[in-house]
Parts: C-alpha cells; structure tokens; sequence
C-alpha cells in the first residue's frame, strides 16, 4: 500500500504492508536511525518521535494510520533552534551518557515544552514517565530539560 506523509518537513511516499510499523518504515524504507526498538512494547521511549507535534511510540503504530500526518524525528528536529536550547540545557547538567534514548527524551521534552514552555519539576517529570534510561538517572534528564526551559526562554 501506498503511504504519504511528511517527515522531518519533507513529503515522503513509500510502499508498504498494510500491518508494517511505522518504527520499521522510519528505519527500513526512510533511513531514519533516531528512532530504535527497545522494548518493542511501549514501554521504554526509545522509538518516540513527533506526529503533528504529539508524542508517539512508533513500535506501537501502525504505520498506515498516519496517511498524511507531519512526522518528526530527532534528525530533523536537530536542525531547529529549539534543540539548540535542548542540547545546552542537557550537556549543562550532565543528563546523557549512551546516547540510546537520547532521541525520545529529546522529543519528549520538545512535546512539553511545546505546550508549557515554563515547567515545574514534577511537570517535566509527568511528561518523561514514559522514557526509560539505564545509565544516566532522571534528576539529571529533569535538571537539563529545567535549564533548556530558562535557556530557551522566547523559543518555546
């Protein structure tokens, strides 16, 4: 079947099976690494991307359900002034180490911000639940995101 949307700003057009999910259209037929399978169950953040400025795990879609939608991926989300702000904030407080679930928490933070430029703690930390890292803790994910906000400040 015939898919058509947007990413990272640009019109896509792919052929693919009716049941394939949008994680592997992303990586197998647009070479989008950003998004990855984790847990493949939702659960862990890692596939997350933006679908018309809302945060999705693409393990759990099927990708034919965003005919027409405007996806972002951490590939093109970088090329924005808003990740500028994200990249200080987080290397100011010392929030990634890996870099496997960099993309999702970067999304996820771009999700929030987005809709409450000016979070509290607790806020920031609603927004990441469904983010998982194994290296780095959340204090420092939450601190970089709080700072990104200050950092940022007018962009969001």
């Amino acid at each position: 079947m015939k898919l058509d949307f947007t990413l990272n700003g640009k019109p896509v057009s792919v052929e693919t099976e009716p049941t394939a999910r949008l994680l592997d259209v992303l990586r197998d037929q647009c070479g989008v690494t950003s998004p990855k399978e984790g847990c493949g169950e939702g659960e862990c953040g890692a596939c997350a991307v933006l679908v018309d400025g809302k945060l999705i795990n693409t393990c759990l879609v099927i990708a034919m359900a965003l005919q027409g939608k405007s996806i972002v991926t951490l590939e093109g989300y970088k090329e924005t002034p808003r990740f500028e702000a994200l990249k200080k904030g987080f290397e100011k407080a010392g929030s990634l180490q890996c870099g496997f679930c960099t993309p999702g928490f970067v999304l996820a933070a771009e999700a929030l911000l987005s809709v409450n430029p000016k979070p509290t703690e607790q806020e920031v930390r609603k927004a990441i639940e469904g983010n998982l890292c194994r290296c780095t803790g959340y204090s420092m994910i939450v601190d970089g995101i709080l700072e990104a906000a200050k950092g940022g400040e007018g962009l969001w």
